[in-house]
């Protein structure tokens, strides 16, 4: 059985132990070694090659003398080159989670890996006021939206608006190796736009399906009206008889305006044409509905998952789904990691918990007070359980739900700069208890993938 090494400081050391010792079943023995630190966050990886000695054995079960360590684990926030420590050491050396009491679900996902770089829904990336920019300004918004995760730029043309340079933006994008689509209702504009070398028009009816005839582009086919059925059903039938390329696409409608008749239209589409490649257009759901989008995106293509959706239309322009691309991204990826392994979508990815956690309060009051009584000098520690923000330092516990609640018990009037540095951490604490997510002193808040990086 592996015997693992996990490295520490003094006062996260009796928390690290009875969290081991209560994970059941573990297939690894253990033992833990203070560095002599009291903060194990602080650890690095020039600091553990000083002070951990060779050669590494391990204590063993009692009566069995020295073993030998097959792995290392620190402290997720340990800075440093590991590989480097590994090879010093002769054995791995990996980080753990941030926090203790995520050890167990770690070593669950350690044994089982879940990637998630595969997927099978293209997401089209609307830019809807193309007319009303030049070139250069739609080569850079769709470079950020490639970049967010889109696999074609949707060129959105305006209503009696003129789009002089509606050829020129096609060409300037695929010359820069972007997938284009042009979407009007104009279907001079759709012929300007395959004739420019669009990749796909949108959206072409059985009454302007002739369009399709003299463009190279797929067509993105819709009904007369989004409950007329039949009608896309008889522009699919001519579509697969010429052996041409398409998507269909029932329209999702948003709420409370017909979604959930929407929604069963795709499903008879799905029915009716088991093979036929569907588009599903979710702008209507994340641009009207005044919600969090992550939790709308990671519905919606949830669904497109059961139905085998082959693409996705979505758009960026209401301050509130300024990121629905990028969680687009995030949740085609866990939605087919989901189904692809016969599972929930649940332990795979946190980048869609932008507002909450899984498990926000890991400690206990009880838990952080006993973690206060070994605390011995002036600098202050703050936790946050489902009591409220701890603050706490050799001078005792202080407990509140409100900075300023808190601030008159810390003492620090005359140092400005410990006074700003406690009023960052207090007022990131407050938001961490208010919402219900995870805080850890000294990092930012996690958002998921509502902020840049993720």
């Amino acid at each position: 059985m592996e015997h693992i090494l996990f490295l520490t400081g003094h006062l996260a050391k009796p928390s690290l132990e009875r969290v081991l010792a209560g994970i059941e079943g573990a297939p690894f023995t253990w033992e833990t070694r203070d560095l002599g630190l009291q903060v194990a966050g602080l650890m690095t990886a020039d600091m553990i090659r000083r002070r951990l000695a060779l050669p590494l054995t391990g204590t063993g079960a009692p009566g069995d003398g020295p073993r030998r360590v097959d792995r290392i684990l620190v402290p997720g926030r340990c800075r440093g080159d590991l590989d480097a420590l590994a090879a010093h050491f002769g054995v791995p050396v990996q980080r753990g989670p941030e926090e203790v009491k995520d050890l167990p679900p770690f070593f669950d996902r350690a044994a089982r890996p879940i990637a998630l770089d595969d997927y099978r829904v293209a997401i089209f990336a609307e830019i809807v006021d193309a007319p009303r920019l030049d070139v250069p300004a739609i080569l850079a918004r769709a470079a950020r939206l490639r970049a967010d995760g889109a696999d074609v730029i949707d060129l959105g043309c305006l209503p009696q608006t003129p789009f002089a340079h509606l050829e020129d933006s096609v060409q300037a994008l695929k010359a820069q190796g972007f997938a284009v689509s042009v979407d009007s209702l104009d279907t001079q504009e759709l012929l300007r736009g395959g004739r420019a070398g669009a990749d796909y028009l949108l959206s072409l009816t059985p009454d302007t399906l002739w369009v399709a005839q003299e463009v190279a582009a797929t067509p993105v086919l819709i009904g007369r009206s989004p409950a007329d059925e039949a009608s896309l059903f008889e522009a699919v039938e001519q579509m697969q008889r010429e052996g041409r390329a398409f998507l269909a696409d029932p329209i999702l409608e948003p709420i409370p305006f017909g979604l959930t008749a929407s929604i069963v239209r795709y499903h008879r589409l799905r029915e009716r044409f088991p093979q036929a490649p569907i588009m599903m257009g979710i702008g209507n759901l994340t641009e009207l509905t005044e919600a969090d989008t992550s939790g709308i995106n990671a519905l919606l293509l949830g669904m497109c998952a059961e139905l085998d959706v082959a693409a996705v239309l979505t758009t960026q322009v209401s301050p509130h789904a300024r990121r629905a691309v990028r969680e687009a991204d995030w949740a085609r990826r866990i939605m087919h990691a989901a189904r692809g392994h016969a599972q929930l979508p649940k332990g795979l990815s946190d980048a869609l918990m932008t507002v909450h956690a899984r498990r926000p309060f890991l400690d206990t009051s009880e838990e952080i007070q006993a973690t206060a009584e070994q605390v011995r000098d002036a600098n202050f520690r703050v936790q946050v359980s489902g009591a409220g923000l701890h603050v706490y330092n050799r001078d005792g516990m202080r407990l509140g739900r409100d900075p300023f609640e808190l601030w008159p018990q810390l003492g620090l009037e005359g140092d400005a700069a410990h006074a700003f540095y406690m009023g960052v951490e207090l007022a990131r604490a407050q938001i961490a208890h208010q919402l219900g997510k995870r805080y850890a002193q000294d990092q930012p808040l996690d958002w998921g993938c509502a902020t840049e990086g993720r």
